[in-house]
């Protein structure tokens, strides 16, 4: 049974669609999206694992960015496109298919900047996986792994582009090492907390394609009543 709303997409004066069954958009999102930096030489981005867009309707609505967006679950996928169409953005375009087979839509070396929130958990014999499919495959590795992402990106980021990611800390080790395994070197690192007497909650990173080595270390602590996020890495 379909729970769809229209809600405001926080305080960005847009509307977003969702689902009260399925994921909706977090502040992992929020955060990504606050933390791409966008110049202007910067023609496409590519935003993967886009749920129901709300990085892209952010960022669509700010510059004059070609932007694509590509979720996997076709119900979660046609609310982005009623998104897009609400609030009459026209440098969006949404792809329905699996991250894994974009090189059949796009040359490689494509893109100048490339974005995703992917699902954060492994799937192993440990895996407590919830029951419904459409959740489970939001937040685990069910339709695409880690590695498989960092391959894709490697693929369709241009020469010296930029692909920011948000993800757990505690798998940091492994993303940079399949980062490096994929010429991809971070080059900005911003923990976020919720406490600073606490461990950090996510993790956000800035990578380069073929760059050279040298990494920024900053962090956040987010307050959960924060009435904006808005430029919050710029302040």
């Amino acid at each position: 049974m379909k729970l769809e709303v229209q809600n405001d997409l926080y305080d960005y004066g847009l509307k977003i669609y969702q689902d009260n069954e399925l994921f909706k958009f977090s502040l992992d999102s929020l955060l990504l999206t606050e933390f791409v930096d966008i110049k202007k030489s910067d023609r496409k981005l590519l935003d993967l694992c886009s749920g129901n867009a709300p990085l892209p309707l952010i960022i669509a609505s700010r510059h004059d960015i070609e932007v694509t967006g590509v979720e996997i679950q076709k119900e979660i996928y046609d609310l982005a496109l009623k998104s897009i169409k609400e609030n009459n953005l026209t440098n969006i375009k949404m792809l329905n298919c699996n991250v894994k087979d974009l090189k059949n839509y796009f040359p490689g070396n494509n893109f100048d900047i490339i974005t995703c929130n992917p699902p954060f958990f492994k799937v192993d014999k440990t895996s407590l996986i919830n029951e419904d499919l459409k959740k489970a495959m939001a937040r685990h590795e069910i339709t695409i792994t880690l590695e498989e992402i960092l391959e894709v990106v490697k693929y369709s980021l241009k020469e010296s582009g930029t692909f920011y990611l948000v993800h757990r800390p505690e798998r940091l080790e492994e993303i940079l090492v399949l980062a490096n395994k994929n010429n991809l070197h971070v080059k900005e690192m911003i923990f976020v907390y919720s406490n600073i007497k606490k461990d950090a909650i996510m993790v956000l990173l800035k990578f380069r394609k073929n760059a050279r080595l040298g990494v920024k270390i900053k962090s956040v602590v987010i307050n959960r009543n924060i009435k904006t996020y808005q430029n919050i890495f710029r302040k």
